[in-house]
């Protein structure tokens, strides 16, 4: 009996022709050429120096580290470059921290994407102030 196979478990990724390895050889300027637009302008006009600190411990950190204790963050606007490439990252969602470990797909994207920052509403019963008609809901 034959497997049942989707033909990317052996390929080696690629980002718009330029294997992850290659990528991260590169420069960040390099890096940003590739980049889509926005993420581009980003980078070339200028990275501030919350962005800058966040990028050099990015390259200090290992993957291994970064796994037990992952880098905190509030900057969900900084772009996904290939340094960040299998760490993890604690992104700030507006009340916690939640996890967000790098893979090579998040390249192009922003940091942001990957947490949500609303969560499902829940609604209540009604209360004062409520219509007529769902004023009345039986008490129990």
């Amino acid at each position: 009996m034959s497997e049942l196979r989707t033909g990317r478990e052996d390929e080696a990724f690629t980002y718009r022709g330029y294997e992850l390895e290659e990528l991260q050889e590169m420069s960040l300027e390099e890096v940003a050429e590739l980049l889509p637009a926005r993420q581009r302008r980003t980078i070339t006009r200028g990275l501030s120096t919350e962005h800058e600190k966040l990028l050099a411990e990015a390259r200090d950190a290992e993957p291994e580290q970064t796994a037990d204790d992952p880098i905190r963050t509030h900057l969900r606007d900084m772009p996904v470059v290939p340094e960040f490439v299998g760490l993890t990252f604690a992104v700030y969602t507006g009340q916690s921290f939640e996890r967000v470990k790098v893979e090579p797909e998040m390249l192009g994207h922003y940091l942001g994407e990957f947490q949500q920052t609303r969560t499902q509403v829940e609604h209540g019963q009604a209360g004062i102030g409520a219509t007529r008609s769902s004023k009345f809901v039986p008490l129990k």
